[in-house]
């Protein structure tokens, strides 16, 4: 049976969470940086493993003024430092609740520039290494994130999205392009199985492009969230694709 991981950024103060987790088989947990505290991370968590849904870290810029969306050019030690932080943050409220860290996945900005940095990509995955060789790196389908991942011999999961537009290059259409999101929940649908039985997407401009679809995310701040997760998730089982977290 073909299998599929679907992801969702959560913890970012939206009263959807809850509502969502039913739906998904992996969360990525902002870490109280670009959005979210030590609060909304506990309650998450806990949401979490209610659910039994993977545990990841969501770390991003320190720009909550902006939502990690807005570009930062930081040092490598400083980047380093960025991501250590906010892992091991997570990590201890993973242990206090007697459960673990599955992965990891950047946040906006910091995800988008790290797909095509290879240098950056380089400094978050050692970062990521240094403190758990055993975590899963969540990044872009053809990125920099996922090559130099796996030239640590870490392990990763090619990412795809069910709410977004994508470029010729496989890249995905900037926020600031007023068709960066997909608002129709069949469009959406229709895209998902088209990543995860041909491994390809349709760009904007009607070129298929090849993919490698190992996860998908759902957007937690989307306008139609959990019904874009319900859909997805009934579409799936009726397609006899089983939903589970990446092993």
């Amino acid at each position: 049976m073909t299998c599929i991981d679907l992801n969702c950024d959560m913890g970012e103060g939206l009263p959807t969470d809850a509502a969502l987790m039913p739906f998904i088989s992996s969360a990525n947990i902002a870490c109280g940086f670009h959005a979210g505290n030590i609060e909304t991370m506990k309650r998450t968590v806990e949401e979490a493993l209610q659910h039994h849904v993977a545990i990841g870290a969501h770390p991003g810029f320190d720009d909550k003024e902006n939502f990690g969306r807005t570009e930062m050019h930081l040092s490598q030690k400083d980047l380093y430092k960025l991501i250590s932080t906010q892992i091991i943050l997570l990590h201890k409220i993973c242990v206090e609740n007697k459960s673990r860290l599955h992965h990891v996945k950047p946040h906006g900005a910091l995800y988008n520039m790290a797909a095509k940095n290879a240098e950056m990509a380089n400094t978050i995955v050692q970062a990521i290494k240094d403190i758990d060789e055993n975590l899963i790196i969540y990044g872009l389908s053809g990125s920099h994130l996922i090559s130099e991942a796996k030239k640590l011999n870490l392990k990763t999961a090619s990412e795809v999205f069910a709410d977004r537009t994508y470029q010729d290059d496989g890249s995905l259409t900037s926020r600031k392009q007023p068709n960066a999101l997909i608002e129709d929940e069949n469009i959406s649908v229709q895209q998902v199985l088209q990543m995860i039985q041909n491994q390809s997407v349709t760009s904007i401009s009607n070129k298929q492009v090849n993919i490698v679809a190992e996860t998908i995310c759902i957007h937690g701040d989307g306008k139609h969230a959990v019904d874009f997760a319900k859909k997805i998730n009934e579409t799936l089982k009726l397609n006899n694709i089983e939903i589970r977290s990446v092993v």
